[in-house]
């Protein structure tokens, strides 16, 4: 008898990252809340991330979004987010895939024009404004947990790029942010492969001994982002906007600007008097891909001034699929996978 289970997909891109969201094929998973069934499935599953972001079902620059019930009484779903880093507890290019996905699908019934969604990340609810026209969401606007500027002035010496200056900042996972023209980068398209061995030698440096605790999540585990901080730019008609890379550990250079790395970079201008409630900030990625970022408010993490910001992006559909996972393939580990599997 064969042993084959099916798990079904939509592909999505928001900036030019792919998100794939699992929408049929798991089981449910335990918990009460979302952050509590994402790290059930980060210890006791974690197949099904290795499965969907490795050869050959995957790749590791894709994120996959898991579509599971919600905990909290206002969400309309909840998600968990899977990247090669691990489980970040918030994203903002897969907040806007997962809502598109949602609403184009008619998960969540759609409405033309403005449309209010509430869904739960593993960080917690994320408020989202999508705008509809003719049975298509046209952009998605999402404001997720607070960012704030964990450490600043920090330093580390890295072997064949030498002293690097950072400042560590959470935003969905910790961000350490580095000013790229004191590298030598200007963050574009041909810079890909040099800012990725950049990174990877940054993040492995720079993980000992550096902060892993949040005030209300716990540990979140080592250092797994680093935004590459292009010059701001004030343009003639006002708008503010700065060329930006965030290197995902280990080995992918996003190709998006990110939303969380945006709102790492708004939190910290506003910390400094750079930003204030109601600017904005439109990272450019390598690649030439767009999110804009606003600045809402202040607001408090644990004993740390923060920040409430949205980030505004479109996704795109590309793909409904149904997948078969062979158990009996020798290149699917069902070590920590088969029991996630609906028979």
């Amino acid at each position: 008898m064969h042993r084959e289970r099916a798990l079904e997909l939509i592909d999505t891109q928001a900036g030019g990252d792919v998100s794939r969201i699992v929408t049929v094929g798991i089981e449910p998973l335990p918990g009460r809340t979302v952050l509590e069934k994402a790290r059930f499935l980060q210890k006791e599953g974690d197949g099904l991330r290795r499965l969907l972001l490795s050869e050959p079902y995957g790749d590791p620059a894709m994120s996959v979004d898991l579509i599971v019930e919600p905990g909290h009484p206002d969400a309309q779903a909840g998600y968990i987010i899977m990247e090669a880093m691990g489980y970040p507890m918030y994203s903002g290019s897969n907040t806007i895939c997962a809502a598109t996905a949602l609403l184009q699908s008619g998960a969540i019934p759609m409405t033309e024009g403005s449309q209010q969604v509430v869904l739960e990340s593993p960080a917690g609810l994320a408020r989202i404004t999508a705008h509809n026209v003719n049975g298509r969401v046209e952009s998605i606007t999402t404001q997720g947990e607070p960012a704030y500027v964990a450490e600043r002035g920090l330093s580390v010496n890295v072997p064949h790029y030498g002293r690097v200056e950072f400042d560590l900042v959470w935003s969905g996972a910790y961000f350490a942010m580095l000013d790229a023209g004191a590298h030598g980068f200007e963050l574009t398209a041909d810079e890909q492969i040099a800012l990725t061995a950049f990174g990877d030698a940054f993040v492995r440096k720079a993980r000992p001994g550096l902060r892993q605790e949040h005030p209300t999540l716990g540990d979140v585990g080592p250092l797994p982002f680093v935004h590459f901080m292009g010059r701001v730019r004030t343009l003639e008609n006002g708008k503010v906007e700065s060329r930006s890379a965030t290197y995902v550990h280990p080995g992918v250079i996003c190709r998006s600007p990110t939303g969380t790395g945006t709102s790492a970079r708004l939190a910290l201008m506003a910390g400094q008097g750079e930003l204030a409630p109601g600017d904005t900030l439109e990272t450019i990625s390598p690649r030439g891909n767009r999110f804009v970022g606003t600045v809402i408010g202040e607001a408090t993490v644990g004993d740390f001034p923060a920040w409430n910001s949205t980030i505004t992006g479109r996704a795109r559909l590309m793909a409904h699929s149904r997948i078969i996972v062979d158990l009996d393939d020798p290149l699917v580990d069902t070590s920590d996978l088969e029991k996630l599997l609906t028979p």
